[in-house]
């Protein structure tokens, strides 16, 4: 279903809700989101200032079932919310908090990471995010679009070596890849100068591709073991060499925090595939191009994402700019659909903003 779709569904729905029936509607999510278990009349009519009796909550809810805001798991069981059901409280009886200054200057010191890479930057956000909301942070990482300025290759140990790549911004990633037993401090050196002398002011990107092209056009005279530490040392920073020319890098972390909210053996298959989709580099792509379609926080319940059919997880997403207020990356959190998320939409909007200007 579309998200035009979801947003005619969910508007006909609210038109058609009293304030008796919305009110029960929040009371039964709110109750589910604390349990996790379906919610039965005789909870609801205990709440302090309820005033329903079990039977006038039942008819109610029965009416909410009607319009598929709530269904009945089992005949006897009590009842818990559709996504439908999800999306309308979300969206319309949901009161978001707002952060108090501790938490700003929490989430900041927990991004900061001062003099690191941008790699390790969002490492440490994905981190951070996953600590402060107990769920699965998510980052999808940019690439970098800076001309290089310099690239060394530096000897570790037998079989280790460190590359380094300046570039004109003033940003150093530094990687490590695995090279040829025995291989000379000498020919690192001379693989770093070609490299400078050939790729200086290109891309990433520009660079892998016009080194291909000598390769394959023989136009250079490069002995093999440059030619692998070409190949190694462009493919670690831009990935494998097969991803999308607009992806990234993912990173996810606070996984087992996910997995502590499943139990069944069914509900953690669920997520094994969820995760399993998540580190292909479509998904990737497909997260960017969700972020890019708003500027603000966006929620995906349920299935209203194909990519969280029938796992029972909901994300929360927002993105994050670069100095020119373009959309370069997102940063998310993945949890189960009753997350709190008056609590965590303010975290993921404000740790948005921390990101872009880090990394701005």
């Amino acid at each position: 279903m579309s998200k035009t779709d979801h947003d005619a569904l969910r508007d006909t729905a609210i038109a058609a809700l009293s304030k008796r029936s919305r009110d029960v509607l929040r009371h039964v999510i709110e109750q589910y989101m604390e349990s996790g278990e379906p919610v039965g009349s005789r909870t609801i009519s205990r709440l302090d200032g309820v005033g329903l009796s079990p039977a006038s909550i039942r008819n109610v809810m029965s009416d909410l079932e009607e319009v598929g805001l709530l269904f009945a798991p089992h005949a006897s069981a009590g009842r818990l919310p559709t996504d439908l059901g999800m999306r309308l409280f979300v969206d319309g009886l949901l009161e978001v908090g707002r952060l108090t200054e501790e938490e700003r200057a929490d989430i900041e010191s927990r991004c900061a990471a001062k003099g690191a890479s941008p790699d390790r930057v969002l490492e440490q956000v994905s981190q951070s995010l996953a600590g402060l909301t107990r769920h699965a942070g998510l980052v999808v990482a940019p690439k970098t679009e800076a001309p290089l300025k310099h690239i060394e290759f530096v000897n570790l140990r037998p079989g280790r070596a460190l590359v380094v790549l300046v570039f004109e911004n003033g940003i150093v990633e530094n990687r490590i890849i695995e090279v040829p037993l025995g291989i000379p401090t000498s020919a690192l050196v001379e693989a770093g100068n070609y490299l400078t002398a050939k790729l200086v002011g290109r891309t990433i990107g520009e660079a892998r591709d016009a080194i291909t092209a000598e390769l394959h056009l023989h136009r250079a005279q490069i002995d093999a073991v440059t030619r692998d530490l070409v190949s190694r040392g462009l493919a670690v920073w831009a990935g494998d060499g097969q991803q999308a020319p607009d992806s990234g890098a993912l990173i996810i972390r606070g996984t087992a925090q996910l997995l502590d909210d499943v139990t069944a053996i069914e509900d953690l298959e669920r997520v094994r595939r969820l995760f399993e989709a998540l580190e292909t580099k479509e998904t990737m792509v497909r997260l960017l191009d969700l972020a890019q379609e708003a500027n603000g926080v966006q929620i995906f319940i349920g299935a209203e994402n194909d990519l969280f059919r029938n796992t029972g997880c909901s994300m929360i997403l927002s993105p994050y700019k670069n100095s020119g207020e373009k959309v370069v990356g997102c940063i998310g959190v993945i949890g189960p659909r009753r997350m709190n998320y008056a609590r965590i939409i303010p975290m993921v909007d404000y740790t948005a903003q921390v990101v872009g200007r880090l990394l701005g």
